[in-house]
Parts: structure tokens; sequence; C-alpha cells
């Protein structure tokens, strides 16, 4: 699997990052067996978080053995010195990690949560005292939402952030404001050298009233072609990867269509972004 450089980190990530949102419902042998089986395929990078419901405690068996073959990366919703303190220890803990490579402020999607990151006795605190304890390496950001992409640039004005994880797909950048607010970002982002990763990548829209198929709270893409399709999308943006579905039976398709990845030409991108009008965007405008 080709890799890109993950910003001034230094990493080389593989163009797909395993996601431990995957493990929401799986056997410890289940998710040992996929693990192997990323790695096998040249996956060097992992995010995992507390909420992912058993994550932790799937990947932890396996990171115990393994944890020198991969990039890790790690996450809090906390927003409390105190409680941030806490999760990431917690974190390391149950990982079996010994420090984490990179760390991030999870689900900041609102200027609201930035603000609680950077109070006094807020988390930001917690962890640029891990860092200087040799806990973890880099400091990131992630959040979801219409008003991420916003927040994140508001985000890098104010910290100097290793990594940027936001959301992206093609159904979503097709609407004009949403395109701004994201190419804003890239812009800044690649002025400081910061790492961008993408979630949200194979989105087809919000399940709505239907019954989910899935585990992910979005509608994804789940045919090769669809899949194949949406990942050469973001892909050809200017971003180092994208953080695979939190579905195991869709871990598959994603991984193949990391490894065929081939630069879509931006006619081929306008024609794709074309077909958005026949869908729903996950995050619809404000």
């Amino acid at each position: 699997m080709q890799t890109r450089r993950l910003g001034r980190t230094g990493h080389d990530s593989s163009l797909m990052i395993f996601g431990g949102a995957a493990f929401w419902s799986c056997t410890q042998a289940e998710a040992d067996a996929m693990l192997d089986q990323v790695v096998a395929r040249g996956v060097n990078h992992f995010d995992v978080a507390p909420s992912y419901g058993i994550a932790e405690t799937r990947m932890g068996p396996w990171l115990a053995h393994h944890r020198d073959e991969i990039f890790l990366a790690c996450k809090t919703m906390e927003r409390s010195k105190e409680g941030a303190w806490a999760e990431l220890r917690k974190s390391l803990d149950g990982l079996h990690a010994g420090r984490f490579d990179l760390y991030q402020f999870h689900a900041v999607g609102t200027l609201d949560e930035l603000d609680a990151v950077f109070a006094p006795g807020g988390a930001l605190e917690a962890v640029l005292e891990a860092r200087d304890q040799g806990l973890i390496r880099h400091i990131g950001i992630t959040g979801h939402g219409y008003d991420a992409p916003a927040v994140h640039a508001e985000a890098l004005r104010r910290f100097d952030f290793d990594t940027v994880m936001t959301p992206l797909n093609f159904v979503q950048y097709a609407e004009p404001a949403f395109r701004q607010r994201f190419d804003t970002l890239i812009e800044l982002a690649q002025a400081r050298d910061v790492g961008v990763m993408v979630i949200k990548a194979i989105t087809k829209g919000p399940w709505g009233e239907r019954e989910h198929a899935y585990h992910t709270w979005y509608e994804p893409f789940d045919t090769a072609a669809g899949i194949e399709s949406a990942v050469r999308f973001a892909l050809s943006q200017p971003v180092t990867a994208f953080c695979s579905p939190g579905e195991l039976r869709l871990l598959p398709l994603a991984l193949d269509a990391a490894d065929r990845f081939t630069p879509m030409p931006e006619d081929e991108q306008n024609v794709l972004m074309a077909t958005a009008a026949e869908l729903s965007p996950l995050f619809p405008p404000a």
C-alpha cells in the first residue's frame, strides 16, 4: 500500500488508517485476525478511542506483541485536565501501549468544544504535560459535522497542532459552502505542515428513518465500485490518508480500494460530484 507523509510528524502513513471503530462487536479471535490482515496489507497507522465500544479491549492483546510495528493514535473526549489525564492513562494501560505516537482531542466540531479544550484547567494542559513526560509524541484534533473544517482551521490558528482529522466525502464536498471551508483548512494546514486525515470518506448519506444495515452511524457505499470511487476521490485531495469505516464487513473493500488507488483526474471528480445531486449530505448546511 502506498504511504504519504503525515505532515510535521514525519511519519509515512499508509493511505488507509485502520479505525478501531470497526470493533464495536467482535470476538478477540476476529479482532486478531483482522489486525493481522490489515498489517499484512501494508497498513501501518491505527486510530482508536475509548468511545469506540470494545475497541481498546480488542486491540490491546494484539498491540502487546506488535506495538512497535505501527503508528498508534488515540483520542479523548474529556475536556477537563483531570478527565483527560485519567482517560489517557486508562487508554495506555488498556492498549498495552507505553506511549502514543499521536493523541487527539476528539469530536471537536463546535467553537464551544474548542473553547473547553483551551480553557484554564482544560484538556490541553493535560496533553501538554503528557507530551513533556514522553507519553505522547504528537498532538492532534478531530471532529464531525458541517462546521468541523472551520472549527479545525480556528484550532490551527490558536495552537500548533501536528495533525487534523476532519470529514470529507464527495457528496459533502459537492456542497459549495462546505467545500470552501474544507479548502480553507487545507490551505492553512499546508502552510503549517499539518498532517490531514479524513473520516467519512465512503459516506453515501444519513440513514434517516431506515433500519441501519451496518454499524456505521451513516449509510456507507457498500459495493466495490462505490467504495473505490469514494476512496479515490478522497485521496485525490491534498490529504495524507482516510480512516477505514466502522464496520468489519466493509474493511476488505476499503483495503482493496486503498491498494488500487490511482489519482482521480479533476474532470472525473466533477462528474462524480454531479451525482451528489441525487443524494443527501450527511451534514446538511446549517
